[in-house]
This record gives structure tokens, C-alpha cells and sequence, in this order.
């Protein structure tokens, strides 16, 4: 996992990942330790299901782990300078007529990306399309589901 690809990050987005680190390491690793020593106690392990299921959670924990350390190692976290409010950057917070109604959305890296919580990556076809693009401009993303337009209707840090 070390490809020394560069992870920008909000602040927020930061934090957010250090704490889930966090979590993961200091109360997640004990309670899959404490099943995994559970599950043991039952007996023969070749027809265990409960010891698999136990040693496939520590697995995916230690991925995780793995995951998160690597992302905070080459972590850019955007200064608030490099957010603006005239053109579109990682970092802005843009309302866009789109999809029959206004929509808010903020520009993030690929690693905070959650459009359920309105969070776009500026590697996505709707994300790319609006970088460096200004307030009033109308763009045209071609997604998955096919070409959408819409119009910035304002910017913010």
C-alpha cells in the first residue's frame, strides 16, 4: 500500500480519519481480540465459524488500519489559501442548479468523497467539471447516467 500517492484532505477530513484511527486501534483491535479468544474457548477450530468470522474482522481491522495510516503519511491538507471563492477548488463549498433543484455541495479528495452527505471529490465527472470553473458558469459533466448540465450559482469557502 505504500505508492506514496498524495491524499488532500480537508481538515475536517483529517480528523475525522485520525479518529477513526483511533477507534480502530484502541477499541475496535480489543473487541475483535476478546472474540477472537472467545471463539477459541469453543473448542475445535478447523469447524469454527464463529474463530473465521473473528480472524476475517481482525483481517479487515489491519487493512484498515494499514489504509488510514498510509493516507494520513502522504496527507496534503488544503490551507485555507488555496480555498477561494471565486473559482471552484478543493476546499469550496458550491450551490448548483442541478438535477431540477439547487444542491450544495462540498469539493473534497477522493478519500472524503460521500455524495450522501454532499461531499464530491474533485476527481469525480461533476467535481472535475466544475474545477476552476466561476459562479454563473454553466458546465456539462457526461456521468454514468449520461450527459447532465447545470450552472454554478455561487461559491464559498
Amino acid at each position: 500500500m505504500a505508492d506514496g500517492k498524495e491524499y488532500v484532505l480537508t481538515r475536517e477530513g483529517k480528523a475525522a480519519l485520525e479518529e477513526e484511527l483511533d477507534t480502530l486501534k484502541n477499541v475496535t483491535r480489543k473487541e475483535v481480540s476478546a472474540k477472537i479468544k472467545e471463539a477459541r474457548s469453543f473448542g475445535d477450530l478447523s469447524e469454527n465459524a464463529e474463530y473465521d468470522e473473528a480472524k476475517n474482522e481482525q483481517a479487515e481491522v489491519e487493512a484498515r488500519i494499514g489504509e488510514i495510516e498510509n493516507m494520513l503519511k502522504y496527507a496534503r491538507v488544503l490551507d485555507d489559501d488555496e480555498i477561494r471563492s471565486d473559482i471552484v477548488t478543493p476546499g469550496s463549498k458550491v450551490v448548483l442548479d442541478i438535477f431540477g433543484g439547487e444542491q450544495t455541495y462540498t469539493i473534497v479528495g477522493s478519500t472524503e468523497a460521500d455524495p450522501y452527505k454532499n461531499k464530491l471529490s474533485y476527481e469525480s465527472p461533476i467535481g472535475a467539471a466544475i474545477l476552476n470553473k466561476s459562479a454563473g458558469d454553466t458546465v456539462k459533466a457526461m456521468t454514468p447516467g449520461g450527459e447532465v448540465e447545470f450552472k454554478i450559482l455561487s461559491i464559498e469557502k
